[in-house]
């Protein structure tokens, strides 16, 4: 059931203290997040809700399984029954991730109220295709919301982006909603950085009501340096632990001014992207660039770790410092345990005068981050309570994101 209206006169929960579980499976394919968290909104819905993490974990995808979900990133690939095996797989595992995190916090099903689940995007079109007359839009998030509800006894949010693009939006990003309500300060202008397969920045001016949030997609994350360490090191290496392959080479001051030139950088926000532009095709021309010019596996890695700290520095200072210097950058994400990432992020923000600092720096947890904001969000959504943002996504309208299974 899709969910539609109810007010805040009608709420069951308002002012209440209630369970809720997120669930949340990245653009990098590394597992499923599971978090429980302890909710309480107030009575204002401007007013910043009570949250609490109260348990939280990480299921790594069975290696047959992230492979299955890579192939479905190519639409030749992408076949009608393979797309509803995994959909209905991807709901059995998530169940399990959800039950799994219930019990480490010792808590039961019954005790949960709902359970938010962002799903595994294969598919992601956000800027409008003219159609027989018609703008489309859309998304593909795989993980069926009605097996979770069935598997846990819990009502399951799922599906979250569609409305938000069914009303001109872009689908992404969703959560800067949360970081809204959870992040904002009086005095200080602050930009949230997730740095996960792909990067994206919250900005979140002094003092700012919900209308003055902007967030967009930077650029590429870990995607292009995880696509080349997996490639480049075969059986050895998925991702650039530490940075310490990065740490190891040199920028290739070529290569990365040819990277420099993508159209996406120049492109206002609201936009979001993913492995659609950033995604194989992408790291096989970086390899071809390689095997032309000689260059070290090490240098190619430097370069593109490079690439993702120059993309974000490019975004403030192309579309946010004039409007809103900032005092503070917090980087959460898996890019956030990445050393050489971080030490080349912050040659890039500090002589802005953005101090960097990571999600744990500032008493947060980087991996939870995303899997709480869609706990929350599903909250929301059986509160019948708006949960985009139009000045992020592009929408016509605040509207109720997610269906909701019972």
């Amino acid at each position: 059931m899709t969910a539609a209206g109810g007010t805040a006169a009608e709420s069951r929960f308002r002012g209440a203290r209630r369970y809720a579980v997120g669930l949340m499976s990245g653009t990098s394919v590394d597992g499923i997040d599971a978090a429980v968290v302890e909710v309480e909104l107030a009575e204002s819905l401007g007013a910043k809700p009570r949250v609490r993490l109260v348990a939280f974990e990480n299921k790594p995808y069975p290696a047959s399984v992230r492979e299955e979900i890579f192939r479905l990133f190519d639409p030749r690939e992408a076949t009608v029954d393979r797309v509803g095996r995994l959909n209905v797989l991807l709901g059995e595992l998530y169940a399990e991730a959800a039950l799994s995190a219930i019990a480490a916090a010792g808590l039961r099903p019954e005790d949960v109220a709902v359970v938010g689940s962002h799903g595994q995007t294969i598919y992601h079109a956000p800027d409008a295709e003219r159609v027989n007359g018609y703008d489309l839009r859309y998304t593909v998030q795989i993980g069926e919301g009605a097996v979770i509800a069935a598997r846990t006894g819990i009502p399951c949010v799922s599906d979250f982006r569609a409305a938000d693009m069914a009303v001109g939006g872009q689908g992404a990003p969703l959560v800067p909603f949360t970081e809204y309500w959870l992040y904002r300060e009086e005095e200080r202008t602050l930009l949230l950085q997730n740095i996960g397969g792909i990067g994206n920045m919250t900005v979140l001016p002094a003092g700012c009501s919900a209308e003055d949030v902007t967030a967009f997609d930077t650029g590429p994350g870990n995607m292009l340096i995880d696509g080349l360490v997996s490639r480049l090191y075969p059986g050895a290496k998925a991702m650039d632990e530490g940075g310490a392959v990065a740490r190891s080479g040199r920028v290739d001051e070529a290569l990365l001014s040819w990277l420099q030139q993508e159209d996406y950088y120049r492109l206002p926000p609201p936009k979001s992207t993913g492995r659609e532009r950033f995604g194989a095709a992408y790291v096989d021309r970086l390899l071809g660039w390689q095997r032309e010019r000689g260059l070290r596996a090490e240098d190619l890695i430097a370069t593109v770790t490079y690439l993702t700290a120059w993309s974000i520095g490019d975004a403030y200072r192309r579309f946010v410092r004039r409007r809103h210097p900032a005092q503070a950058m917090i980087v959460g994400g898996g890019g956030s345990y990445n050393g050489t990432l971080l030490a080349m992020l912050k040659r890039e923000m500090e002589p802005m005068g953005v101090a960097v600092t990571t999600q744990e720096e500032a008493g947060r947890n980087s991996d939870a981050k995303e899997a709480v904001a869609f706990a929350l969000l599903a909250v929301c959504a059986i509160e019948g309570l708006p949960a985009n943002l139009p000045s992020v996504t592009g929408a016509r309208r605040p509207v109720v994101l997610g269906k909701i299974s019972y």
